[in-house]
């Protein structure tokens, strides 16, 4: 048969180090969003995105720059007798080698501003994924306070529920010891005996879901939790009122920003789309040199340098519809931009709500704690004297239990809703919360490869 109180034992011993041990290397809030800044794999992977998109630049910038081509071609000819017999020659055969090697220069001088609209379009493209991976970023760090609040609430819970266990076998003790002098019954010792049984029970869910929010921490900030301890709500860039958290949302927020730039990016798309049906002008130059050692011919350099001017008149139809398609698009972004507004100050007003929520019912339960205290106080007091049973007092145990884990609860609720209120407005950054780490700077590889005309390797040398 499964003995619990085994299982509760157990428990405790493999959390023992996270909730008993004391703070080694103690971690704070802030050093946790500083590691997952650093090591989460998922913004690593944004801000190896946003150097993809980078190079759409230089490849956008492409359409300035010449082209240039070369070949080189080498044959071996045999003229048969009846070819000879023809040219009036006396050999029957001749066998001789041709070559030729060439370079060609191809120029665009007007594409009806495509590459510079594309251009264009690739830039907004990457400022819209910079601002992102900003979005990401804040919800990374958010994600980390998160992580560390849940922690810091579930390792108090343990502590909580190992002291009521500690309590209810007092309990039972002295159900048991009344039992024998006679002044107890039967039921008192069952009901002791139930109640101790429930908090083995909820002790073993209490360090399982310690356990998890452990695994959830390593996965986001990419180490082990260390010496957590209970955090205090943000405080830093924090906005005074709802009205001045929902204005500098909607200026500040990456999202929104992106998604201006997308509206910038599908802009430049249309002008591109609309200068297919421009004329186009392209110059090319070109040299040759053939050679053959064959008796008589001399060998030739040819160069030429040609102008084109091309007019489209009529594509099938698919010009047209590129252009349509584009403007679609366009009117796509402008209302992913009301989108992002709306949800940004959803958001807002959510996080600040459960804000103010959090810190009433802190408030709150501090008194209860304080009452529940009391009557549990009185009920044994009133037991000893035969005016309360047993099950009073484990009624009044419950009750500051269930006070103590409400408050340890609303404080964790303060803490990340207090961070969330920052992410939602834009102002959960390393900058704002001072954090020790090296902040990403994307325009470093923007400004090192915009420009690049060729080169194989990244910038950091792969």
């Amino acid at each position: 048969m499964l003995n619990i109180g085994n299982i509760a034992r157990t428990a405790l011993l493999s959390a023992g180090l996270s909730v008993l041990a004391g703070p080694v290397c103690a971690e704070t809030i802030f050093g946790a969003m500083s590691r997952a800044y650093e090591n989460n794999p998922d913004l690593n992977a944004v801000r190896a995105g946003l150097r993809a998109t980078d190079e759409s630049v230089p490849i956008a910038k492409s359409g300035y720059r010449p082209q240039i081509s070369a070949t080189a071609t080498a044959a071996r000819i045999r003229l048969g007798e009846e070819q000879l017999f023809r040219r009036g020659t006396p050999l029957l055969q001749e066998d001789f080698r041709t070559g030729s090697a060439g370079i060609t220069i191809t120029q665009q001088v007007f594409d009806g501003f495509q590459t510079l609209n594309n251009v264009r379009a690739a830039e907004s493209t990457v400022f819209s994924s910079r601002e992102t991976l900003k979005a990401n970023e804040i919800s990374i760090l958010l994600a980390a306070a998160q992580a560390y609040a849940d922690i810091a609430r579930d390792q108090q819970i343990v502590a909580i529920r190992k002291q009521n266990l500690a309590f209810l076998k007092e309990q039972l003790n002295a159900a048991n010891s009344r039992l024998d002098v006679g002044e107890g019954t039967r039921t008192d010792v069952s009901l002791a005996q139930a109640q101790l049984a429930n908090a083995q029970a909820l002790l073993v869910n209490a360090v399982s879901q310690l356990k998890q929010g452990e695994s959830v921490y390593v996965q986001i900030v990419g180490e082990a939790p260390k010496g957590i301890k209970q955090p205090s709500a943000a405080t830093k860039a924090l906005p005074r009122s709802l009205d001045d958290a929902v204005a500098a949302g909607l200026r500040d927020h990456p999202s929104i920003a992106a998604a201006e730039y997308g509206v910038d990016a599908a802009g430049y798309q249309v002008k591109s789309a609309e200068g297919s049906m421009l004329p186009g002008v392209v110059v090319q130059g070109s040299v040759t040199r053939n050679t053959t050692d064959r008796d008589g011919a001399r060998d030739t350099t040819n160069g030429s340098i040609t102008a084109r001017l091309e007019v489209p008149i009529y594509q099938g139809g698919a010009e047209y519809g590129q252009i349509r398609q584009a403007k679609e698009r366009l009117g796509q972004r402008r209302i992913l931009v009301d989108s992002a507004r709306v949800d940004v100050q959803q958001t807002i007003v959510a996080a600040h709500a459960q804000l103010e929520a959090a810190q009433a019912t802190i408030a709150a339960t501090k008194l209860q704690i304080r009452a529940a205290n009391m009557a549990l106080a009185g009920v044994i007091e009133e037991r000893k004297v035969g005016q309360r049973t047993t099950l009073d007092v484990l009624d009044a145990q419950q009750s500051v239990l269930s006070a103590k884990e409400g408050l340890i609860s609303a404080q964790r609720d303060a803490v990340v809703s207090s961070y969330a209120l920052l992410a939602s407005i834009g102002r959960l950054t390393v900058k704002s919360q001072g954090l020790e780490v090296t902040e990403y700077r994307a325009e470093e590889h923007y400004e090192a490869v915009k420009d690049k005309w060729f080169g194989l390797r990244t910038v950091d040398g792969r």
